[in-house]
């Protein structure tokens, strides 16, 4: 797990000397606010607005190695920069555009994972919020782990005015229902 905190402290120390906006989101945050799990990859949110992220993705590339072959491009239709570090470890970034990933990154506070080492991680509520909008298995879970940690401390009234709007852009009314159960644990 060390070698991930590395690349993270790295990785931010990197958007940082850029002026960027940013924080880890994904696995990371889950070990902060929730139940402590295995992960391999490093996710970090940036936020990079619409039409301009190719000043993130050109020095992005040009400090660390490509994932997938055309990862520039990939990341122009899909919004996520798949990267390695120098060590190997998996970085996925996210290009950050609408207002919700904004509020989220100004949002994030440091937290020192090892002495010395602390990186800016989302907050317990907006992770809940992401793991319900990706409604995978994992994310679920994931979500119900901070949920159950934090019981009685979570502002589920900024989860809610969060969700509707993610939900109502992807159509899908899960996530709603994953919610009400998620508040009812």
């Amino acid at each position: 797990m060390n070698g991930l905190f590395g690349v993270a402290a790295e990785l931010q120390s990197f958007c940082d000397r850029q002026g960027w906006r940013c924080c880890f989101i994904g696995g990371l945050a889950v070990l902060r606010w929730g139940e402590p799990r295995v992960t391999r990859d490093v996710d970090l949110a940036l936020v990079a607005g619409f039409g301009s992220e190719e000043r993130f993705i050109s020095p992005l590339l040009a400090s660390y190695n490509a994932r997938i072959e055309d990862a520039a491009d990939f990341a122009r239709r899909h919004r996520v920069l798949l990267l390695e570090s120098s060590s190997r470890v998996a970085i996925d970034i996210s290009l950050a555009a609408f207002p919700f990933e904004e509020q989220m990154i100004d949002r994030a506070t440091p937290f020192e994972f090892e002495t010395g080492l602390a990186i800016r991680t989302c907050s317990a509520e907006d992770l809940i919020v992401l793991k319900i909008f990706a409604s995978r298995p994992i994310d679920i879970r994931d979500a119900e782990s901070v949920a159950l940690r934090h019981k009685g401390r979570l502002d589920w009234i900024y989860i809610g005015h969060q969700l509707r709007p993610l939900a109502e852009i992807k159509g899908d009314r899960a996530i709603l229902e994953a919610f009400a159960r998620l508040q009812a644990l």
